[in-house]
């Protein structure tokens, strides 16, 4: 049985403040997203199958970087949609061969330190209860805000959520079956919606998702702590 990984890469870098796409900035010598399918493709036992999400009008620069950086990491492309939500769903309607595949990942594009031992307890938590997600606890105090008014939560009930999700295979495809909604901002929420259960797993606090520029920073310094 084969892995599905799906890598949602759909950034247009406006938050960061680049010209180009935060996916395609470079870390440790190669572009952010080239790490993240690195994870899939390299740290994996060959099981996994990568489909890569990218906007239309951004294929030709990948193509572009992958000849630049003798990037040959096998992986399949397809045009992703107008959310996260529309672009899971084009690679899940790509998925030819699903009678052999047990599990679909969904992972970050710009989550590049994602480790085989977090991919995989998330991949062996999802073949047990068919959905599972890496989280992580909170170091900072949060606050619920409504219009005006605002009020401390107990941060000891509250997780942070990260990338890769993992799903049953039937389950994911049979969930993204629900009319799109706006509170659909992970593939957790969709399964939920659907009315499946989510277990949680250990998550990593290496696992940052590059969103601003000391985020890139952070994670150059810790990929050269492990080199």
């Amino acid at each position: 049985m084969k892995t599905v990984a799906i890598i949602v890469a759909g950034g247009s870098g406006t938050r960061f403040g680049a010209q180009l796409p935060k996916q395609f900035l470079e870390l440790a010598g190669k572009p952010i997203l080239m790490h993240s399918i690195e994870a899939f493709g390299k740290n994996g036992d060959g099981s996994f199958d990568v489909i890569v999400t990218l906007p239309q009008g951004q294929m030709a620069l990948w193509q572009q970087l992958c000849e630049k950086y003798a990037f040959d990491v096998p992986h399949r492309v397809i045009a992703g949609g107008e959310t996260r939500w529309h672009s899971v769903k084009n690679a899940l309607d790509s998925i030819v061969d699903i009678a052999g595949v047990d599990v679909i990942a969904v992972h970050d594009g710009v989550r590049p330190l994602a480790t085989a031992e977090l991919i995989g307890r998330t991949i062996d938590a999802a073949r047990c209860d068919g959905a599972a997600i890496p989280v992580v606890m909170l170091n900072d105090s949060v606050r619920q805000v409504t219009g005006d008014d605002s009020h401390a939560l107990d941060r000891s009930t509250l997780r942070a959520v990260q990338t890769p999700q993992a799903f049953d295979a039937r389950l994911l495809i049979e969930a993204y079956s629900l009319p799109y909604q706006p509170t659909f901002t992970d593939d957790a929420s969709v399964v939920e919606q659907f009315g499946h259960p989510v277990a949680l797993v250990e998550g990593d606090p290496n696992n940052l998702k590059i969103t601003r520029p000391m985020d890139l920073a952070v994670a150059e310094y810790l990929l050269n702590q492990d080199a």
